[in-house]
């Protein structure tokens, strides 16, 4: 399957190029419950030299998170989720380079992060859970991921159905609040919802998510869904993670979210190179 067109994703004055050239979003979880490691880039020292580490790998942006969100998390209130945050976002902003992307469902959250220096919110209820979100993304002219999210799962439902009619559904609430298309990616929220066939499903059928003419962003690390293809932990599921982002890029995917940098963008430039062969 041929690369997706390019096209420019717009961020607060940046123009991030997307199309034939996946880009590689590096993970900085400044949690201490973190389901991938357990906390390592809760304190900021250790968040800051984490992501230093991510961005000479070759991260094309840095997604912080200030919640857990994995399945039985303890969620926490905005001002907790913002004193995680504060020490870290001004510091990545000035020192990195790279964009960065602020991983909250949380306007006030948002908004505080933009201020500091991020330019994408990754809502992992994609403008569903607060009604102040596409206001303040439209606001300060940010990027947005809208990622597709259920409260349980229905094991019945056609997964791709579901997502086109939640996608048209956070793009009219874009559209009333006056965020362009030009700066919003979709996220198919693999783990977020889905029963694991579903799953499986969402990322082989990922194309269909084209009819919507809108960029997408896979988010597949060391997730379940790979655990229970291989009796894994987290830490031992980077083939699995790899796998499922080659196919990934083979169908065009504009933007992967991972926590081991490095070996994906090798995988990446590979996958590509085959990808586009004549």
């Amino acid at each position: 399957m041929p690369a997706a067109p390019s096209r420019t994703l717009l961020a607060r004055g940046r123009a991030l190029a997307l199309g034939p050239r996946t880009l590689v979003m590096g993970i900085l979880n400044v949690t201490p419950d973190s389901f991938s490691d357990g906390g390592r880039s809760a304190a900021p020292d250790s968040a800051l030299a984490n992501a230093r580490r991510l961005v000479t790998e070759g991260a094309d942006l840095l997604d912080v998170g200030g919640e857990s969100t994995r399945p039985g998390h303890t969620p926490v209130e905005a001002e907790d989720e913002w004193a995680r945050l504060a020490p870290v976002l001004a510091p990545l902003a000035a020192e990195t380079g790279v964009p960065i992307s602020v991983d909250t469902y949380k306007a006030s959250v948002a908004r505080r992060a933009l201020e500091a220096g991020a330019v994408i919110v990754n809502d992992v209820w994609g403008f569903s859970r607060d009604p102040d979100m596409a206001k303040v993304v439209a606001e300060y002219d940010a990027a947005a991921v809208i990622m597709h999210n259920r409260t349980e799962v229905d094991e019945s439902l056609d997964i791709v159905a579901d997502m086109l009619d939640f996608f048209a559904k956070a793009l009219d609430t874009a559209d009333k609040a006056g965020v362009k298309r030009e700066r919003l990616v979709l996220d198919p929220g693999i783990g977020f919802g889905k029963s694991f066939p579903q799953n499986l499903s969402a990322i082989r059928r990922l194309g269909e998510l084209r009819v919507l003419g809108l960029p997408i962003l896979l988010g597949a690390s060391r997730k379940s869904l790979i655990g229970k293809v291989i009796d894994t932990v987290p830490a031992e599921r980077l083939p699995g993670t790899i796998a499922s982002n080659v196919i990934a890029i083979m169908a065009g995917v504009e933007i992967i979210r991972v926590h081991d940098v490095a070996a994906h963008v090798q995988a990446a430039r590979v996958a590509e190179a085959i990808r586009d062969a004549s």
